[in-house]
């Protein structure tokens, strides 16, 4: 490495850069840019010759570095010692090219794949090669949200990686930390307004060089969270293994060559690019796949607010469009967005194309060859100003997948109608869980040490109903396809909040034909420990993940906690104590604790102190139905009941069927006492009655239509807070309150009646204005902060939508034969 770094010296004193052939990193990228844009082939590679002329070793070469990338994964992790890195796998690496596109990536938190693009481009747009230089040893940290990052506790590491004096790659590594010294504990406080309560910020900092970390970079860091020690031992994590991916890579280089190495980085980004294309372009119809999906934060009389103005409901409203082109690309929209909080769910462009890796890679491109290609198929229109895509330094993003989960529901349903349309019914999904409930906190803990809490349970939720089978239960969140729940053991060493209870939450998962896939709840209490805080965050009065095909949402979130409780001396009496809140309507939980019980429908709380023998509940969601529940095989229902995903009583009222208890020792699971047994002409007759009941019930909707706009046009009927969230919408965008006008045939200057404290809620922000960071200077960049230079947005496809598809010979111009690389 010295005599590395020693020629880079030497041709900085040439005037020579970094770059390939002498050039600059800038240059390089520039070049890159252009010759993708002249050609529509990445680098402009429209010949993969290495794949064609050698496809073996094509294969085996990329094989070999996912391998690494894997294999760095799974070493690394075992060096942190933090619950959330070691039990859930919160952590990722990827490859890049000089410029900073993706080559390859390992398993897991892949949300984060673009998300460290991003920062390298960052860093190469305001010529880091110059000050503070890019060197080999080089080391570099983001958890900058609107440089290249989700939330500001996703910290990634990046190295340079050089060879004879050029850099070649990049290797980075991204984790979740535990503790970012936000204005309360936790990795992801809810408290905060602003930006500056998020915790400490570091935006694409050099932090090392030789492959060493800097004394201040030692000091300055962990000291600014309450869990120092655990960000020492991330670091380590992230740093082994992107130094084992930086030897792998030189090993490839030493056994192939480096122009083999280069040709590699290339192709295998344009065969990401054909392959994604192709993919689309067998399993979807061209056109506009339309829906939407709204998520609560309601903050109205919370305490411990950072600033008084915060004190008010919030309704996300994600409008989402996907124009799926002719050519097999796709652009998604969110034309229609409301305006950015005063809270910490805000998202940046960065996360949104974060996000969509996650749904991508589990539903269009499900393979290895996953990598920088499919970004070069996409587009996205994220309304400057909107909760997307905020430009504004002052928003908080602690949070960001609050939103951004729910803004990602219409896309599973967008690719499934799609799917469904071609045949290709195995790949459908009705949607995974609104991932939460977040068990965050901190104080002193049983140790008397300053400690935080982030229990990463979360990685498993409810999986959305499939169109051939249900949704795999507590399997996995959206974006950790990977993850579990970790052991209770692993949580309670270095948490002070021992377990009294685990089980499957019955009734969470939605009904359907395919049942969603249930969630999960955890009873926690709290021991040892002073001035203990403990927050809530989820999905609360709304559920933001609708079902299927006739099928049914997810059921929504709650809060349950106890305070000044008798837990003690019913352990020291033996007596009976809440171990689950299964049937929240039983009544069963109140019975068996004495003290100030909180049971209330929202889903997020601000920080509360909890003390010992102090009761939390940790409930996970559940994943979305698809078809009509009345369809489903009683047996399945009846297994259903057995196996703890849904109550007897329930049973009958959402799938019409009829049980009766036939043994009452048998105990199949924690959530139904005793054996139950199918009544079948019960059910028979209980389904007649119920069909009977919708027809009786149904309508037309042209005269749904008719009352629904009548309620819109009168106002009659609506709370403050909907009103606020379409009005807010119709503000932010011409195109979408034409659209909402038209639809409903209101008048040209119809708006919503606002009461004065929610009309000055939103000319706050209005009148916030923007204060841009997204300044990377890139052509796809430019589209984020100036709305003249966005991207054509087809808002209502007229010329070209699903309707019109009349035949099959309406699907894709045959330009590019679709193959089988895919």
């Amino acid at each position: 490495m010295r005599r590395e770094k020693e020629r880079v010296h030497e041709q900085q004193k040439e005037g020579v850069g970094i770059g390939w052939d002498g050039q600059t990193l800038r240059e390089q990228f520039e070049a890159l840019e252009e010759k993708t844009e002249e050609t529509g082939h990445y680098a402009g590679f429209e010949k993969l010759e290495l794949k064609q002329n050698n496809p073996i070793q094509y294969e085996q070469m990329f094989a070999q570095l996912r391998g690494d990338l894997v294999n760095a994964r799974e070493t690394s992790k075992e060096v942190a010692a933090t619950p959330i890195v070691e039990q859930e796998g919160e952590l990722c690496y990827g490859l890049f090219t000089p410029e900073g596109d993706s080559i390859a990536v390992s398993t897991g938190i892949i949300v984060h794949i673009h998300t460290m693009s991003e920062a390298i481009k960052y860093m190469i747009n305001h010529d880091y090669e110059e000050s503070p230089g890019i060197e080999p040893g080089d080391i570099f940290v983001n958890n900058d949200t609107h440089v290249g990052d989700v939330h500001a506790c996703d910290i990634m590491t990046l190295i340079p990686i050089f060879h004879d004096g050029e850099i070649v790659a990049w290797a980075g590594g991204v984790n979740h930390v535990i503790d970012t010294g936000a204005i309360g504990p936790g990795s992801m406080n809810v408290s905060q307004a602003s930006r500056f309560g998020d915790g400490a910020y570091y935006t694409a900092r050099k932090i090392g060089e030789d492959l060493k970390l800097y004394n201040s970079w030692k000091k300055d860091y962990p000291d600014k969270t309450r869990t120092p020690d655990f960000l020492k031992l991330d670091e380590r994590t992230r740093m082994t293994g992107c130094l084992m991916i930086r030897d792998a890579v030189k090993d490839m280089i030493d056994e192939y060559g480096v122009e083999q190495f280069k040709q590699l980085s290339r192709e295998a980004i344009e065969d990401g690019r054909r392959g994604f294309r192709n993919r689309i372009r067998k399993t979807m119809l061209p056109g506009t796949y339309r829906g939407a999906s709204f998520v609560d934060a309601l903050y109205e009389g919370q305490d411990n607010l950072t600033r008084a103005y915060a004190d008010e409901n919030h309704l996300m409203h994600a409008p989402s469009e996907l124009h799926v082109r002719e050519d097999g690309s796709f652009q998604v929209s969110f034309e229609g967005a409301n305006k950015w909080g005063w809270h910490p769910y805000n998202c940046t462009p960065a996360a949104i194309q974060g996000g969509i890796w996650v749904m991508l890679t589990q539903t269009v491109i499900p393979n290895s060859n996953v990598n920088d290609g499919a970004y070069y198929s996409c587009d996205f229109h994220l309304p400057v100003g909107s909760w997307a895509n905020t430009q504004n330094t002052e928003t908080a993003h602690a949070y960001a997948w609050h939103f951004l989960v729910s803004a990602w529901a219409p896309l599973w349903q967008h690719l499934s109608r799609g799917y469904y349309a071609r045949g290709f019914w195995e790949e459908i999904n009705a949607g995974n869980a609104n991932t939460s409930n977040w068990l965050q906190g901190g104080g002193i803990d049983q140790f008397d040490k300053l400690h935080a809490v982030n229990s990463f349970e979360s990685a498993c939720e409810g999986v959305g109903a499939r169109y051939v089978e249900d949704g795999e239960p507590h399997a996995s969140a959206v974006w950790n396809p990977e993850g579990d729940m970790g052991d209770a053991e692993a949580w309670e060493r270095v948490e002070p909040l021992p377990f009294l209870g685990r089980a499957v939450k019955p009734n969470t998962g939605g009904v359907g034909r395919r049942a969603g896939g249930a969630g999960f709840e955890s009873m926690r209490t709290v021991k040892d420990v002073s001035r203990w805080l403990l927050y809530e965050m989820g999905n609360g009065y709304m559920t933001s993940d609708g079902g299927l095909f006739g099928g049914y949402p997810a059921a929504s979130g709650y809060i349950l906690n106890a305070r000044d409780t008798d837990l003690e001396e019913r352990f020291e009496n033996q007596e009976d104590y809440p171990q689950h809140d299964l049937d929240p309507e039983s009544g069963d939980f109140e019975s068996k604790i004495d003290g100030k019980i909180t049971r209330r429908p929202e889903g997020i709380s601000t920080p509360k102190e909890f003390d010992d023998y102090d009761m939390y509940l940790n409930y996970l969601r559940g994943g979305s139905g698809l078809g009509d529940p009345l369809e489903r095989d009683p047996n399945d229902v009846l297994s259903d009941i057995h196996d703890g995903y849904v109550l007897p009583r329930h049973a009958e009222d959402a799938y019409g069927v009829v049980v009766e208890k036939v043994d009452d020792e048998a105990q199949h699971n924690s959530a139904v006492q005793g054996e139950w047994e199918l009544d079948e002409e019960a059910t028979e007759t209980r389904r007649r009655e119920m069909r009977t009941v919708r027809t009786e019930k149904a309508q037309p909707v042209s005269e749904w239509y008719e009352e629904e706009r009548e309620r819109i046009r009168n106002q009659s009927d609506l709370i403050d807070d909907v009103k606020k969230t379409y009005e807010s919408s119709m503000r932010m965008s011409p195109q979408f309150a034409a659209f909402f006008r038209s639809f409903w045939d209101l008048s040209d200057d119809f708006a919503f009646d606002l009461s004065e404290q929610a009309q000055k809620s939103l000319d706050n922000r209005f009148d916030s204005g923007l204060r841009p960071m997204w300044d990377s200077h890139t052509r796809g960049h430019k589209t984020w902060s100036d709305v003249a230079d966005e991207p054509y947005v087809p808002y209502t496809w007229t010329d070209r939508s699903i309707q019109d598809l009349s035949g099959p010979k309406s699907t894709f111009a045959n330009r590019e034969r679709a193959s089988d690389d895919d």
